[in-house]
């Protein structure tokens, strides 16, 4: 099998073709992880704040709503559209979306009092560099925000649908992509975040709940979240999902005690420290 090499073009492919269901779908989700994890940052009137690979908003849009003056720059031209028409929704004048490469930031040194990233420096293929430019546009005594997956054996949201997919027969055991667990390991994340410049780090781990509704709902939230993801699930046909739906049910409602909601628990790591 021919495994294409991860070009700056075809990761925005990837992403502007699934930002409608990531912006429908995951954003509401991650926004309500985000808004517990700026409680780590001070923010509010006047604050500049740089969201990078912010998606649709998760980050940027709660920020806003503290006060900051918020820049969101994403790859994805699509996920900017979106982010802009939810600040719009919200008459949230102080957000700015920008198209532009987390791995190579178009602005000046020392310019952001906070620069966050939720998901997103984590999954860039040049990790290092995107952890460098975050701590390069940061103001001297400013903080580095960064939330990213703890270990894949411990994303519930991940396991269910490959334990699912195993058990209807339709594909082997594999490993969870790896771009999104860059960071899955504390230690590690605390050096690399030190490595790029930051001191007093720390990082937190802690567990983030995703209430599943049904088979569907799953099916909808991982295959939304990442083109890795979509792809996974992508040469099933539709009796195909509908078994795999069918055994992903029977896990729900086993999670569930027979109860119309089953919560799933995802490790996340939030990493902290100061210019």
């Amino acid at each position: 099998m021919t495994v294409l090499t991860p070009t700056r073009e075809r990761i925005r492919s990837a992403w502007n073709a699934i930002a409608p269901r990531y912006d429908e779908v995951a954003t509401p989700m991650n926004q309500l992880f985000a808004e517990e994890a700026l409680r780590r940052v001070d923010l509010g009137p006047g604050v500049r704040f740089l969201d990078v690979a912010c998606g649709s908003g998760a980050l940027a849009i709660p920020a806003a709503r503290r006060g900051a003056r918020v820049i969101a720059v994403d790859l994805a031209p699509a996920m900017i559209e979106r982010l802009i028409a939810r600040a719009c929704a919200e008459r949230l004048l102080a957000v700015t979306g920008r198209q532009m490469n987390g791995e190579s930031l178009e602005f000046p040194d020392d310019t952001f009092d906070v620069t966050a990233s939720q998901n997103g420096i984590s999954l860039f293929p040049d990790l290092k560099a995107g952890l460098r430019e975050a701590v390069r546009v940061t103001k001297p005594g400013g903080s580095v925000l960064i939330i990213a997956f703890g270990s894949p054996h411990r994303a519930e949201f991940i396991g269910f649908l490959l334990g699912a997919l195993h058990a209807a027969g339709f594909m082997p055991p594999v490993n969870p992509p790896s771009l999104p667990f860059q960071l899955a390991d504390p230690d590690q994340f605390s050096r690399d975040l030190a490595e790029a410049g930051l001191t007093d780090v720390r990082v937190e781990t802690t567990t983030w709940e995703m209430t599943c509704r049904s088979a569907d709902h799953l099916w909808d939230a991982v295959t939304a979240s990442n083109p890795a993801a979509q792809r996974l699930a992508g040469p099933l046909g539709q009796e195909q999902r509908t078994e795999v739906k069918r055994v992903l049910d029977g896990m729900l409602r086993e999670r569930s005690g027979g109860g119309p909601d089953a919560v799933l628990h995802t490790r996340i790591n939030i990493g902290v420290g100061t210019k």
